[in-house]
């Protein structure tokens, strides 16, 4: 063991278990010197200090970047390789010809500055201070400045769930223009999935079980991403449009080892042996076409419509779907699980999730699910108390008072669809409405003087959910889908069933059955 100088800088030599080191110092105070010998040689005793190690540490940092990711292309995906291929580059201009074990904390923080100024993201900056931290790791340098180069703080509340409007108005833009369509039926199968952008891209028509209706996630973006996802009506027809395009595009049935997005389908010569890139091109235009206020025309954001009579000023005009993230839709599909009453380990296995901690970043808990929630807490109980003193008594008058439903609904309108036994006193009151319906629902015995009603909808193969609230007038009801899309017209492929329930104990007596309204 021994100190000594190379001009003003003090160098270290010493051997370990027969290793030799020898090995700048960085220092000229040779009081700091000694101090800095004893902990290379504790790293050493440890194992953190290798001759492998310093001979990697004097590489300039630009050479060091490229084995680096040589050496990590072999443990990613493609598409991790390309994107730390991207967070590299200015990590070479901050670096470039530096030798590794030449950067310091100091010279780290200098780059996040820069980085800040420019605008970039605290996550951007996160990932390529993590290549930095992985290049210093193997040079055994990184644990000298750890802790003086902390993580920046990242947004948690990244995602969001739609609004009922919002995934109308999206569901039906989609469907305006043609170059649109593969956007619209990614996002279907996103919606109706969970899936991710990068897992429907990977799907080849080997994963599709037509037998038992289910998709098989092969690679995923973790482990617990590979899953088998059941599929319902509205993604099967998916399925079945894009089993029909690859026909109408190849000629043939598509082979097992095709991907159901196939690469450059827009083009003349689509490729179904390669995934598609992706649709941000047409998710951007879409999630961003706005209608000029004044002749309702569709076009992309900008200071003038494009109309040449009309002119009007759209440069404050805004689509109320900018700004969403096709990943969002994922969000979105998780949120509605977790509204359903699905267990958790039913919405992790769908969404393949390992943790409930990841559960709960994907889940939105929307205000409608929250109000509905804590209005069943309201009215409970003797004079809105939470007593028990009645608990244990019968419930048969409550249940034979329930019967009054025996001629609100069913095909013939003689009989029920099925029983009404909910304590709180739900009745169903189904019909087929064409366009417009209305329905009285009496409030005898009820203390809450507040009825909610529910309008459920099947149309365009897409279930929706409408709640409006009335209080003691008759409630006029209007079709949701076609309220959305401002339709004059009747459609014969909206169902309908109007649901009246009660906060209260008591049940509710329908006034009339709805037998008088139009039918498809």
């Amino acid at each position: 063991m021994a100190l000594f100088k190379r001009g003003k800088w003090w160098w270290t030599d010493f051997s370990v278990n027969g290793v030799r080191y020898r090995m700048p110092l960085d220092t000229a105070d040779w009081r700091e010197a000694l101090s800095r010998e004893k902990e290379k040689i504790a790293e050493a005793q440890a194992g953190k200090l290798s001759v492998a190690s310093q001979s990697f540490a004097r590489l300039a940092f630009s050479e060091a970047l490229e084995r680096y990711l040589a050496d990590r292309s072999a443990h990613v995906a493609l598409r991790s390789r390309k994107t730390e291929s991207d967070h590299a580059k200015p990590l070479r201009e901050s670096f470039d010809a530096i030798p590794v074990f030449r950067i310091s904390a100091e010279a780290i923080l200098a780059h996040i500055r820069q980085r800040k100024e420019k605008g970039i993201s605290n996550v951007t900056i996160n990932m390529e201070i993590g290549i930095v931290r992985r290049v210093l790791k193997r040079a055994k340098r990184w644990s000298q400045i750890a802790d003086e180069v902390p993580r920046l703080p990242e947004r948690r509340d990244i995602g969001r769930a739609l609004s009922f409007e919002e995934k109308t108005r999206l569901l039906r833009m989609a469907t305006i223009k043609p170059e649109w369509d593969i956007a619209r039926l990614a996002a279907i199968l996103a919606l109706n999935t969970t899936m991710r952008g990068c897992e429907l891209k990977g799907l080849r028509w080997r994963d599709v079980d037509f037998i038992e209706r289910t998709i098989t996630i092969r690679r995923s973006k973790t482990a617990a991403g590979e899953r088998v996802i059941p599929l319902n009506g509205d993604a099967w027809s998916v399925i079945l449009s894009l089993r029909d395009r690859a026909k109408n595009l190849l000629g043939n049935n598509p082979q097992a080892d095709w991907y159901l997005f196939p690469h450059a389908e827009g083009y003349t010569k689509p490729d179904p042996t390669m995934p598609m890139t992706g649709w941000r091109s047409a998710w951007r235009s879409l999630t961003r076409a706005i209608n000029c206020p004044k002749c309702g025309e569709l076009q992309q954001p900008a200071e003038t419509c494009v109309n040449n009579e009309c002119k009007t000023d759209l440069s404050k005009v805004k689509s109320p779907l900018h700004g969403l993230r096709f990943h969002d839709l994922r969000h979105h599909a998780i949120t509605e699980l977790a509204e359903s009453q699905a267990s958790e380990r039913t919405i992790m296995a769908i969404a393949g999730h390992i943790s409930p901690r990841m559960l709960d970043h994907y889940s939105h808990i929307r205000m409608d699910a929250k109000r509905r929630a804590l209005e069943a807490l309201s009215g409970r109980g003797s004079e809105g108390g939470y007593g028990t003193k009645e608990d244990t008594k019968s419930n048969t008058e409550q249940e034979s008072s329930l019967e009054v439903t025996e001629k609100n609904g069913g095909d013939d309108e003689t009989r029920t669809r099925d029983l009404c036994r909910d304590s709180l006193g739900i009745i169903v009151l189904s019909a087929t409405y064409v366009l417009n319906g209305g329905c009285q629902v009496a409030e005898k015995d009820c203390r809450n003087h507040s009825v909610w009603v529910n309008l459920w909808v099947r149309i365009f193969g897409q279930n929706a959910f409408w709640t409006l609230e009335w209080s003691t007038e008759p409630l006029m009801i209007r079709c949701p889908f076609h309220y959305a899309l401002e339709d004059t017209e009747a459609d014969p492929r909206c169902q309908a069933s109007l649901v009246g329930s009660s906060p209260s104990r008591h049940p509710l007596t329908p006034l009339e059955a709805p037998a008088q309204l139009p039918k498809t």
